[in-house]
C-alpha cells in the first residue's frame, strides 16, 4: 500500500509523506514503551521503592508527551498528505484520460471512470489519512511491547513472537475475505451505475413505448445483483472479523495458561504476572485492529489496482511534431482493414479518396461501416492495417492537435454543454468575436431559436441541450462547424431524423460548408446523396463495391441503383384520408 502511494504521489511529494511514516512509527513506538514501563513501575510500586516508582512514572510521563506530540504531527502530515494524494490522483486521471484514444471511451467506461473518480479517490484518500495511523502504530506498538517482553521474561516474549505468524495470517485472512467482497461489491456498482445512466437517458424511448410505470428489467436486475453483492460482502467482513477474533483470543489465553504455569512453579512473581498479562493485552489489541483496518487498506488497494489499470491503458501514440502535408487530396483511405476489440472485421480493404472542396456521400447498409470511416478518420481507433491520410499524411504523424484542427465533426448524436447558447457556438474557435458567430448562428438558422429563449443568446441550454429540441441541438452542431472552419467536414447522418424545417436549416448550412470546405458525409437522405460530387458504397462485409456519381451509378444497376430505387418509392408514400 505504501508503494503504492508513494508511486501516486510522484517523486515531489514523496519527502512529505516520509515525513508522515516517521512521525507515526515514533507514535507507535512510544506508546507501546509507555504501556511497557509500566511493568518495572508495578514492581517498584509494590516492592514499596518509592525512587524507582517515581522514576520509572517520569519516563512513562516522558514517552505520553513523545507520543502525543508525534501523534499530532502524524495526522497534520497525513491530511495534508492524503489532501495531496486526492489532487494528484484526479490530475493524473484526467491528464491521462485526454491522452487515451477516443474509441477507448465505448460502453461501460463512464461507469468505470466515474466509480474511480469518484468512490475510489476518495477510499484512497480516506485510507492514507485515516487507516495508516493504525496499521503503522499497531505494527510499531506491538513489536516495541516483544521486545520489552523479552527484557522482563523471555519465556512470555517468545510466545508473543511465535504468536506473530498465527495473528498475522488470521490479519490477511480477514483482509483477504474483504478484498474479494470488494471485487464483486464493486463491479455490481458499476454496472448499476451504468442502468442507472442508461435509464435516464432512454426515458423518451421508454416513454414512447409506454414504460412510464413499472420496471425497468436491465435496472432492476443490476440493482438486485448490486443488493445481493453488498449482502455477501458483509458476511464475508463477518467470516475474517470472526477467524481474526479467535486468533486473538487463542493467543491471549495461551500466553494465560503459559504464565499461570510459570507462577505456580515459581518462576514468575503473581504481581510481575499481572503486569505482564496487561502488557500481553495492550499486545493484543492494535493487532486485532490491524486485521479490522487491513480489509479497509485493502480495499483501497483494489481502488488504487482499478485506477492504475485506467492509468496503464496505452495512450494515443503521437509524434512530437505533424509530417508536412502533401496537399494532394483531402481525405485517403489506402487498403485499410479494420475490427473492433470486441467484435468482427469492420472493413476490409478499403481504399478511395476524398479530393479538396468535394462532396463525398458514404452509402450503404446498417453495420458496413460508413461510421467506422469517420472514426478512423478523426483517429478514434488506428487501423490494423493500411493507412489512413489527411491532406496527404498518415493520421498517426499528425498530432492530435493538428489532425483536430483540419477536421469538424457533426454526429446525429449531438451534446450540447450545460452552458449559454453562445458558448456552445463557440466551442468550435473560443477566440471568435460575437459578429462571427451571429453570422454562423444565421446561417444555421440558430438565430430564429435565439428569439424565442428568455435570456436570448446567455440562456442556458441544460445538460446534454435539454432545454433545446433534437433538429435545434443540430443547428447549434453545424454553427460549431461553420465557426470552426475546419477544410474537411464529416457529418454523419445529420439529416436523418430532423423535421423540415430544421433539415431546410441544416441543409443550407451544409451547403455553406460546401463551399469552403471538404465534406464527407454519411446519408440516407435522397437530396443529399445526389448532391454529392462522388458517392461510395459500402456493401454487407464492410468492402467498397461500387464508387461513382449518381448518374453513373445509377446506369450501372448496381447496389446503388437498388438503394436508390428503394428510397425514391419510399419518399412518394402518402398518407390520406379513408
Amino acid at each position: 500500500m505504501i508503494r503504492d502511494l508513494f508511486r501516486i504521489l510522484g517523486p515531489q511529494n514523496h519527502g512529505r509523506y516520509r515525513e508522515f511514516l516517521v512521525w507515526a512509527v515514533l507514535y507507535g513506538v512510544m506508546q507501546g514503551l509507555a504501556v511497557a514501563l509500566l511493568v518495572p513501575a508495578v514492581r517498584a510500586l509494590f516492592d514499596q521503592d518509592w525512587g524507582s516508582f517515581l522514576r520509572w512514572l517520569a519516563a512513562m510521563a516522558v514517552c505520553a508527551v513523545i507520543s502525543s506530540i508525534a501523534h499530532y504531527l502524524q495526522a497534520m502530515k497525513g491530511f495534508e498528505s492524503a489532501l495531496t494524494l486526492l489532487r494528484t490522483m484526479h490530475l493524473r486521471l484526467g491528464d491521462h484520460l485526454v491522452t487515451l484514444p477516443l474509441g477507448w471511451f465505448g460502453a461501460g467506461r463512464l461507469g468505470q471512470v466515474s466509480q474511480v473518480a469518484s468512490k475510489g479517490t476518495i477510499s484512497v484518500m480516506g485510507a492514507a489519512a485515516h487507516l495508516m495511523t493504525p496499521i503503522i502504530s499497531g505494527i510499531a506498538s506491538p513489536a516495541t511491547i516483544v521486545v520489552c517482553m523479552l527484557f522482563f521474561d523471555w519465556r512470555l516474549g517468545l510466545a508473543l513472537v511465535v504468536s506473530v505468524p498465527i495473528l498475522f495470517a488470521a490479519a490477511r485472512f480477514a483482509s483477504t475475505m474483504t478484498a474479494k467482497a470488494d471485487d464483486r461489491a464493486h463491479a455490481a456498482a458499476v454496472e448499476s451505475n451504468n442502468r442507472v445512466l442508461e435509464y435516464a437517458r432512454c426515458q423518451p424511448v421508454l416513454r414512447a413505448f409506454g414504460r412510464t410505470h413499472g420496471v425497468y428489467e436491465p435496472l432492476d436486475d443490476a440493482i438486485e445483483a448490486q443488493h445481493t453483492a453488498g449482502r455477501s460482502q458483509l458476511w464475508f467482513v463477518v467470516i475474517g472479523s470472526v477467524v481474526n477474533g479467535i486468533a486473538l483470543q487463542f493467543v491471549f489465553s495461551a500466553v494465560i495458561i503459559l504464565g499461570a504455569f510459570l507462577a505456580l512453579g515459581g518462576d514468575i512473581d503473581p504481581v510481575t504476572l499481572i503486569a505482564l498479562l496487561g502488557l500481553t493485552a495492550r499486545f493484543i489489541q492494535p493487532l486485532g485492529e490491524i486485521g479490522e483496518f487491513g480489509g479497509a487498506i485493502r480495499m483501497a488497494r483494489n481502488e488504487i489496482r482499478r485506477m492504475s489499470e485506467i492509468l496503464e491503458v496505452e495512450p494515443l501514440v503521437e509524434p512530437d511534431t505533424s509530417g508536412q502535408p502533401t496537399g494532394e487530396t483531402a481525405v485517403q483511405f489506402d487498403a485499410v482493414d479494420f475490427g473492433y476489440a470486441d467484435g468482427g472485421q469492420v472493413l476490409r480493404d478499403i481504399s478511395f479518396e476524398v479530393p479538396r472542396k468535394s462532396l463525398t456521400a458514404l452509402v450503404g447498409p446498417s453495420g458496413s461501416g460508413k461510421t467506422t470511416v469517420t472514426r478512423l478518420i478523426s483517429r478514434f481507433y488506428d487501423v490494423d492495417s493500411g493507412v489512413v491520410r489527411v491532406d496527404g499524411v498518415d493520421v498517426r504523424d499528425l498530432t492530435s492537435a493538428d489532425l483536430m484542427s483540419q477536421l469538424s465533426l457533426v454526429f446525429q448524436d449531438v451534446y450540447l454543454f450545460d452552458d449559454t447558447l453562445i458558448a456552445n457556438i463557440r466551442l468550435g474557435r473560443p477566440e471568435a468575436t460575437d459578429e462571427e458567430v451571429f453570422d454562423v448562428a444565421r446561417i444555421a438558422g440558430v438565430a430564429e431559436i435565439v428569439e424565442r429563449l428568455p435570456r436570448g443568446w446567455d440562456t442556458r441550454v441544460g445538460e446534454g441541450g435539454t432545454a433545446l429540441s433534437g433538429g435545434e441541438r443540430q443547428r447549434v452542431s453545424i454553427a460549431r462547424a461553420l465557426l470552426k472552419r475546419a477544410p474537411i467536414v464529416l457529418l454523419d447522418e445529420a439529416t436523418a431524423a430532423l423535421d423540415p424545417e430544421n433539415e431546410a436549416h441544416v441543409q443550407r448550412a451544409m451547403q455553406e460548408l460546401a463551399s469552403e470546405s471538404t465534406l464527407l458525409v454519411i446519408a440516407h437522405k435522397l437530396s443529399t446523396v445526389v448532391a454529392a460530387d462522388q458517392i461510395i458504397v459500402l456493401g454487407d462485409d464492410g468492402s467498397i463495391v461500387e464508387v461513382g456519381t449518381h448518374e453513373v451509378l445509377l446506369a450501372a444497376g448496381g447496389n446503388y441503383a437498388a438503394f436508390w430505387n428503394q428510397r425514391h418509392r419510399a419518399s412518394g408514400w402518402r398518407l390520406v384520408a379513408g
